[in-house]
């Protein structure tokens, strides 16, 4: 039998052993029998003192990442914390020629162009061999749903179109620069130029973005239809490279001939001939008080661009001699 006060005692010394060692301990005294059953759990491992908590507290709240002040311009213009993390890696700020801020994260004043709207966009590649046939027939295939979706809803259309057009420049850059790592070799600034070709392609989509907004059903076309074209593409690139980018050529004459019927719209006006959004002033510099159809000619211009390459990258591998042999055409605008 224990006493009163040695239950008391015994009380203490374990409550006093729970809250320095113990995750938890709980003490139970039976009046009756004065019998003292204790349920004591394990250990938890990492438990340490207030003391050592305290310190490690402290070092944690030292090493979280910095946050200073506003700044202006991350995003479109949009308010943003800039964060300096623990690698020193902080977002410094771009200013433009004039000495204000810029605004966009998604590209920088020294990627800015003014594209050359002078260009030819009459020339067209004659199909003559099969796989240029091949080529020009699929492509014509593709534009029949096309119509038939759109209609002449020219801004939806140039939309999602776009989101279609920036993979092939993506999958043929990916694929010389998996092969020049495997072959140890250069690529002839071919991957850059490709690469280029589809940023260029995103920003015509970032620009289209502020003028027709999806609809859910389109958004879930996206899916598809990229889904499908990107894994056919690649496959195609594999095969044949020279009938891939001989598609490509093909491709983007049909969307000069689709910004060509754009155009004509706004000058009927059936389009609304809105402010240019401002991505696409600082993008091609573009004078402040530009409209749609000013951007839907650097757009067409753009397009234009593309298909010399393309026909150009086709042309080189018909000659039976690989892209690295030739120099890329890079800031080909």
């Amino acid at each position: 039998m224990m006493s009163r006060g040695g239950n008391t005692l015994a009380t203490s010394l374990m409550t006093g052993v729970r809250t320095r060692y113990f995750s938890a301990a709980t003490v139970r005294t039976m009046s009756n029998e004065a019998v003292m059953n204790t349920w004591i759990r394990a250990p938890v491992v990492g438990l340490r003192n207030k003391s050592t908590l305290a310190v490690d507290d402290k070092e944690r709240q030292e090493e979280k990442p910095a946050v200073k002040g506003l700044a202006s311009g991350g995003n479109g213009g949009k308010d943003e914390k800039s964060i300096v993390s623990y690698w020193g890696i902080e977002s410094g700020k771009v200013k433009k020629d004039d000495g204000t801020e810029w605004r966009w994260s998604c590209f920088r004043p020294w990627e800015t162009y003014q594209s050359n709207t002078s260009i030819d966009l009459k020339k067209h590649h004659v199909p003559s061999t099969l796989l240029d046939k091949m080529a020009y027939w699929t492509v014509k295939t593709l534009r029949w749903p096309t119509d038939l979706f759109f209609q002449r809803r020219y801004g939806c259309r140039a939309m999602m179109l776009e989101t279609v057009a920036a993979v092939p420049g993506m999958v043929g850059g990916m694929l010389l620069h998996c092969k020049s790592l495997r072959r140890f070799e250069h690529s002839g600034g071919w991957i850059k130029a490709l690469l280029e070709e589809a940023e260029n392609e995103r920003m015509h989509l970032m620009t289209f973005m502020e003028v027709a907004k999806p609809r859910w059903y389109e958004r879930a076309l996206v899916f598809a239809v990229q889904g499908v074209f990107f894994n056919a593409y690649f496959l195609g690139y594999i095969i044949s490279p020279k009938f891939a980018h001989q598609m490509v050529g093909y491709l983007e004459e049909e969307a000069i001939h689709s910004y060509t019927e754009f155009l004509n719209e706004l000058d009927k006006g059936n389009i609304e001939n809105v402010p240019a959004p401002a991505i696409a002033i600082d993008y091609w510099r573009l004078p402040a008080d530009s409209t749609l159809r000013d951007v839907v000619m650097v757009v067409r211009a753009d397009e234009a661009h593309h298909r010399d390459v393309n026909h150009f990258a086709s042309d080189i591998h018909y000659q039976g001699r690989e892209l690295k042999e030739t120099a890329a055409p890079l800031g080909y605008h």
